[in-house]
């Protein structure tokens, strides 16, 4: 999923190249915490306390993609599994088109498939009211 914001590719990722800064407008983050002696780039290691409704979960993850300005890729190692990646692009002029895409596979006592399935709806809609917070984060004056 994507939004366009109206503010710089520089702003956008100011707003978020701090990983324990995403409490900030992630409805589904509680906590991060930097697990590694980097805060940024690279092999930087993190824990999120995740909440969906009534479940909370502890996701690892680890920084594999740092392109300053134009995209942040992770890996999840918690009970979810996967890979997710935010990616900036330039609109001219102080507009940016942000997209964030997951791919994430559920152990079996969430259900699986099925429970990738429900979960994938449910994820969808926290993740685009997330979207929305970070424009209105980073379109603040």
């Amino acid at each position: 999923m994507s939004t366009v914001i109206n503010a710089a590719p520089r702003a956008v990722w100011k707003a978020i190249e701090d990983v324990e800064s995403h409490v900030r407008w992630m409805d589904d983050a509680t906590a991060i915490r930097v697990t590694s002696r980097g805060h940024q780039g690279v092999g930087t290691t993190f824990e999120c306390d995740t909440r969906v409704g009534p479940l909370t979960l502890l996701d690892h993850m680890e920084i594999t993609e740092w392109r300053p300005r134009r995209s942040m890729g992770v890996r999840h190692t918690g009970a979810v599994s996967g890979d997710g990646r935010f990616s900036l692009r330039s609109l001219g002029r102080d507009r940016t088109r942000f997209t964030w895409r997951e791919r994430l596979v559920f152990p079996w006592w969430l259900g699986g498939s099925l429970g990738a399935a429900v979960g994938a709806e449910v994820l969808r809609a926290i993740w685009k009211r997330n979207l929305r917070n970070l424009k209105r984060i980073v379109e603040a004056p």
